[in-house]
């Protein structure tokens, strides 16, 4: 390692402050700007679905970043669940973490989090923005839901630890978030800054136990959540606040990882102060590596960059804690382990799953007697309404349950000869009473989107034989969910097509 890579002297100031950036960009390839960055110290690069379209492309990618800047973060958002980067094109073969915590073996978490850690090692990725750690005290949760093992916190603590500990047992390094906290909120911080106005005593007994135990599973680094708790600090988002970076995650639970931000693109922390100063004032409140967003661009970074520069002149940020972030992030790069020198073979990133393995998933589903009953007397599944509701920005685009699982040529026999029917906001449900046989409708969160309700009413209304198929975070009531599976990811998907198929041949053998 040359001096020009570490920290101190006979480095520029400039150089520290790239090295606490890492955007994002646009395509399958670096860009020339990227490249240059990288080259002038840029810490690294955020890759999401976009960028990838194959693991041998991204194992080549990957080489070239890192071959730029062998000391740089190549961080993804792969949660082995609904939100993923590595099988954005088809949708994950992973569980998710409500499903783990709701199976609750604490070995499954632990390999399905070596198999992300294996498949992220074979692709040349250092970082992976998981787990999610947040209790899920809130069913209507915009944005974090299935994406949480569950809304007890002892449950949720023992399976963050093992999520942790296993994943970096495989050389990638850990991201618990979205600290302190996002489970208890409505809103969603892509889009506002939600507001999350608890007890302290609750904060520390639900909030902060799965952080506690990921801290001491070794977590290398914590993602830090855009909200405000006025109990904790009345005027800054956590991102943004020295208090619950400095005195709660570095004092009271003693971190002394890498602290990154959450997108800073989020209305959450750069809503009123635009990015270049919400970057100042992150690295201020503690913050070590600043994720700015999907699709930066080089006039970007040399924006923020400026700031940092002139709020080090200024006097409002002191160049050493420029200097000690910049530290941090390097010696996180440094113990990543090497691109792989050979083509990346997709079977060594997408695990097999058999029928055993299947049924565990299955076991997980919260099931109705009403439901059981409806398929147990249905010859057939006649139409199956798909239910698009408002993308979950963390999650995309990605295919997603038992539409993704028939793209991946698993089309069960009755999804291939049903007709399927798709409700959104903008389309609802023409004729209820004329769709043919079983009806089985199949969304996520249906009980937080008035018109998945309303179309559910009416069907419910002029038939009997009707299923909801909720592919997200039930409410408590399960009132529009009579199969809840906790989890829309292709595994999931090819469950629900399992179950499905179990229940009709059962119907037809029945006497």
């Amino acid at each position: 390692m040359t001096a020009i890579d570490t920290t101190g002297a006979g480095v520029t100031l400039r150089r520290d402050i790239l090295t606490t950036l890492l955007p994002g960009f646009d395509g399958l390839e670096a860009p020339d700007w990227v490249l240059e960055l990288l080259r002038d110290g840029l810490g690294g690069l955020c890759l999401f679905g976009p960028n990838i379209s194959s693991p041998e492309q991204l194992r080549t990618l990957n080489a070239s970043l890192r071959g730029a800047n062998p000391l740089a973060v190549i961080a993804i958002d792969e949660e082995g669940g609904d939100v993923t980067r590595l099988f954005y094109d088809r949708g994950a073969p992973f569980p998710g973490n409500a499903v783990l915590g709701r199976i609750d073996d604490l070995e499954l978490t632990a390999r399905v989090a070596q198999a992300v850690g294996e498949a992220l090692v074979a692709t040349g990725c250092t970082v992976t923005f998981a787990p999610d750690v947040d209790v899920n005290a809130n069913p209507d949760n915009p944005v974090i839901g299935v994406r949480s093992f569950g809304a007890d916190p002892e449950l949720v603590a023992r399976h963050s630890a093992a999520w942790v500990t296993a994943l970096q047992q495989t050389g990638v390094a850990a991201s618990a978030k979205h600290f302190p906290g996002h489970g208890d909120t409505a809103t969603d911080s892509h889009l506002a800054l939600p507001v999350v106005d608890l007890p302290l005593e609750t904060l520390r007994e639900r909030e902060l136990a799965p952080f506690r135990a990921a801290i001491a599973a070794g977590t290398r680094t914590i993602m830090t959540s855009h909200i405000l708790i006025p109990q904790l600090d009345a005027r800054n988002p956590a991102t943004l606040s020295p208090h619950i970076l400095n005195s709660l995650l570095r004092g009271e639970l003693g971190f002394d990882g890498v602290i990154v931000t959450d997108a800073l693109d989020m209305k959450g922390a750069s809503g009123v102060h635009g990015i270049p100063e919400a970057a100042v004032r992150a690295l201020a409140a503690g913050c070590d590596l600043l994720c700015i967003g999907s699709d930066n661009s080089h006039e970007q970074m040399i924006e923020i960059v400026e700031a940092v520069e002139a709020a080090v002149q200024a006097g409002r940020l002191p160049a050493e804690r420029v200097r000690e972030s910049a530290a941090r992030v390097r010696a996180l790069a440094a113990e990543a382990r090497p691109v792989p020198a050979g083509p990346t073979a997709a079977a060594s990133v997408e695990p097999q799953h058999d029928a055993g393995e299947i049924d565990r998933v299955i076991s997980a589903f919260d099931v109705s007697d009403a439901a059981r009953s409806r398929l147990a007397q249905a010859p057939r599944i006649g139409t199956v309404v798909r239910i698009d509701t408002v993308v979950n920005i963390a999650v995309g685009v990605a295919p997603w349950g038992p539409f993704a699982a028939e793209d991946a040529a698993r089309r069960p026999s009755w999804l291939g000869d049903a007709v399927t029917v798709a409700v959104s906001e903008q389309h609802g449900l023409a004729d209820p009473a004329g769709l043919a046989g079983t009806v089985l409708v199949v969304g996520k969160d249906l009980h937080r989107h008035p018109f998945a309700r309303a179309a559910i009413d009416a069907l419910r209304h002029v038939r009997d034989d009707v299923v909801t198929v909720d592919m997200g975070w039930p409410s408590n009531d399960r009132a529009y969910a009579d199969v809840a599976t906790f989890g829309a990811s292709r595994l999931l998907g090819e469950a629900v097509i399992a179950f499905v198929d179990d229940a009709l041949r059962a119907a037809v053998a029945a006497p």
